[in-house]
């Protein structure tokens, strides 16, 4: 994927979202209690679809392939949350999917069925879709899979204010749990995007049916109602267009409604809520949106993808998009699961810190680890890289366990080309307890970073059959960003972390200081399309050979366990000098190459 198409996508998936923003309001009116759905036990969520505009428009562009529907329809959830815990104890064991149910402070939970979810984008097979031309033919069938933490909005104003739950649904492929949900009283868009393959319909108007799979009906007690919209498709040339805000690409509107006029800005920071718009008080952004999570700029980051861009991994994490200064770092709070140890603010310390350095025995430590490469490909270079030579390329994460953040301020000395970093400590209540030196961070001036690096947080090797000698050296300096949700099940998980990408982290050239977060549950995954992210395999015999990441490989940083920081990723090289070929085999269950 191109760069160029990297930026399309994210103003499409920025459009995208601010389409799904402008058909919430007009479900508040009607959705709560409408239908004939069965009346749910004490403790046990409603749930409902609905349609939240009769017709839609939809604008494909000249030269695309297709449109990108957002239809409208939402999940109302009422009665209580809508609550699933989703893990797998190994990617040797399959994911096991839970409902957990709330009644008071009376808690249970119940299994879904074995094999049901497949993976931690959302529930599979969700949403069924017809669409039938002006002849009544149909002409698209189709099965979406439902992220329950997708855009989402309140239905009333005695709906809780904010969302407690992650607002997105993770597809990392090395992903070991997630927590998804509705509040009660709020409702959640049922879109799925796929970048890769939009819609094939032309120019004209056609009728969509939409409904909800029996097994989930069954399920869930949701009742078989199924939405008709009116559709039209209007084809427009470049320079043209309604309601693409600034994307120029394939967009969607309701009726009535000004499509671009609510944030579908570059980077969508400080989307909380759409003021003025009835059941949109407390709106938490729109991170959540499959094929978007992670996804909040298109200047510097570094993790997109399928999910809207150049990345592998569709969405993150948390992949999310958190109202920018409301994001509360001390103590308990809604998005913590249990009053998590979480740094005071994400501002850098004003001054060096001062005092003897030490760290109390028993104050709380990350726990950083490694997961398997994946992504991997053979390629003829990124910016940076010489070409006509051969590199093998992969995208790689670093996540934190807990049960504290990782927490790491760097300072500059004028005219200094490095900043020296330190690791912060802190308790329960998130007083700071201690720090300690931890190495120096770095301006990268290369396109696609040109943000301050933290020197000594991974490292990448090549190595041979044997696993022992060193073929290749790579990348060793970051940005930390949480990027994707690797298991927000694990204590102290903070499920609105707030440097989800590099607007949010990493500084600017002339920054005094920078202070880089990777919180508990989070993980940064630094892509294939980054520059310096691969090996050169220029004249490098065909055979086995594995990928090590390693985690704090200079033992700098100070974590609760360091006898999981490596991990390793068999490759298999093969092919001709400018025609090499690269074969990856599964890591247990997961087959993510």
């Amino acid at each position: 994927m191109t760069r160029s198409h990297h930026r399309k996508g994210l103003k499409r998936a920025a459009f995208a979202a601010g389409a799904a923003l402008t058909v919430v309001a007009a479900v508040a009116g009607s959705a709560p209690g409408a239908g004939a759905a069965p009346a749910s036990p004490a403790g046990t969520p409603k749930l409902k679809l609905v349609a939240a505009s009769k017709a839609v428009t939809a604008e494909r562009y000249e030269g695309n392939s297709g449109v990108y529907l957002d239809l409208g329809t939402y999940v109302t959830v009422d009665n209580a949350p809508l609550e699933l815990k989703v893990t797998r104890k190994s990617y040797k064991d399959p994911i096991v999917a839970q409902q957990i149910l709330r009644n008071g402070t009376k808690v249970t939970t119940k299994t879904l069925p074995a094999g049901l979810v497949k993976d931690f984008g959302g529930l599979p097979d969700f949403l069924e879709v017809s669409i039938k031309n002006a002849a009544g033919v149909e002409v698209q069938k189709s099965k979406s899979t439902f992220c329950l933490n997708n855009a989402s909005g309140r239905l009333r104003p005695d709906a809780p204010a904010t969302s407690h739950y992650p607002e997105s649904c993770s597809t990392n492929p090395f992903t070991l749990g997630s927590v998804w949900g509705v509040e009660k009283g709020w409702a959640a868009n049922t879109s799925a995007f796929d970048y890769d393959r939009p819609v094939d319909l032309a120019a004209g108007e056609y009728t969509v049916k939409v409904g909800v799979a029996k097994k989930y009906r069954d399920l869930f007690g949701i009742p078989d109602d199924r939405p008709t919209i009116a559709l039209t498709v209007r084809e427009v040339s470049d320079g043209e267009g309604g309601g693409a805000g600034e994307g120029g690409g394939a967009g969607l509107t309701s009726h009535g409604a000004a499509a671009g006029g609510h944030g579908a800005s570059h980077d969508m920071a400080g989307m909380h809520g759409s003021a003025g718009m009835q059941g949109m008080q407390g709106m938490q952004g729109m991170q959540g949106m499959q094929g978007m999570q992670g996804m909040a700029g298109t200047g510097g980051g570094h993790h997109y993808g399928p999910r809207g861009a150049d990345a592998p991994t569709p969405s993150a994490l948390s992949h999310a998009l958190e109202a920018r200064g409301l994001a509360h770092h001390l103590g308990d709070g809604a998005g913590h699961t249990d009053g998590s140890r979480i740094a005071p603010a994400l501002k850098s310390a004003a001054a060096r810190p001062t005092g003897r350095a030490g760290v109390p025995a028993n104050v709380p430590k990350p726990d950083l680890r490694s997961l398997p490469a994946w992504d991997i490909a053979v390629t003829d270079g990124e910016d940076g890289d010489v070409a006509g030579k051969d590199y093998l390329a992969f995208s790689a994460n670093v996540w934190n366990a807990g049960p504290a953040p990782l927490v790491v301020d760097g300072f500059r000395k004028p005219g200094a080309d490095l900043m020296d970093s330190y690791q912060y400590f802190y308790d329960a209540k998130g007083k700071q307890v201690g720090y300690a030196p931890a190495g120096t961070m770095e301006w990268d001036p290369r396109v696609g970073h040109e943000h301050w690096h933290f020197t000594d947080f991974a490292s990448y090797r090549l190595l041979a059959a044997d696993q022992k000698e060193i073929v290749k050296s790579g990348k060793e300096a970051f940005c930390l960003a949480n990027t994707d949700a690797i298991d927000y099940t694990v204590k102290n998980a903070n499920w609105h972390p707030y440097n989800t990408d590099l607007s949010t982290a990493c500084g600017q050239q002339n920054s005094i200081s920078v202070r880089e977060v990777l919180d508990v549950g989070s993980g940064d995954t630094y892509t294939q399309y980054r520059p310096g992210q691969s090996f050169d395999i220029t004249g490098l015999p065909n055979g086995t050979y594995y990928i090590q990441v390693i985690a704090n490989p200079a033992h700098r940083l100070q974590e609760t366990d360091t006898k999981n920081n490596v991990s390793l990723r068999k490759v298999v090289l093969g092919g001709t000098e400018g025609a090499r070929t690269v074969s990856v085999p599964p890591v247990d269950l997961i087959n993510a190459p």
